[in-house]
């Protein structure tokens, strides 16, 4: 299964989800976008449930690694 990772910490917010969802879209079936951000990105999760019917929340994974490092996983179907 091939994985895309962006560390979102160094992006402005305003431009973070857009840049989580075009590489998200970039990804083929089966395939997993991993990010790192400042917070717990639990809005985006719910986010992606509602708005991305490729998205696998069944398999969607969070570790919060630090303070200000959470590392999510967001799989597409």
């Amino acid at each position: 299964m091939a994985t895309d990772r962006l560390d979102l910490r160094d992006l402005p917010p305003s431009q973070r989800h857009e840049t989580i969802h075009a590489a998200f879209d970039d990804l083929d079936a089966g395939e997993e976008l991993t990010i790192v951000n400042d917070h717990d990105p639990q809005p985006l999760f719910y986010e992606f449930r509602a708005e991305r019917d490729a998205f696998d929340a069944e398999g969607y994974v969070v570790e919060q690694r630090g303070p200000e490092e959470f590392v999510a996983t967001l799989p597409k179907k």
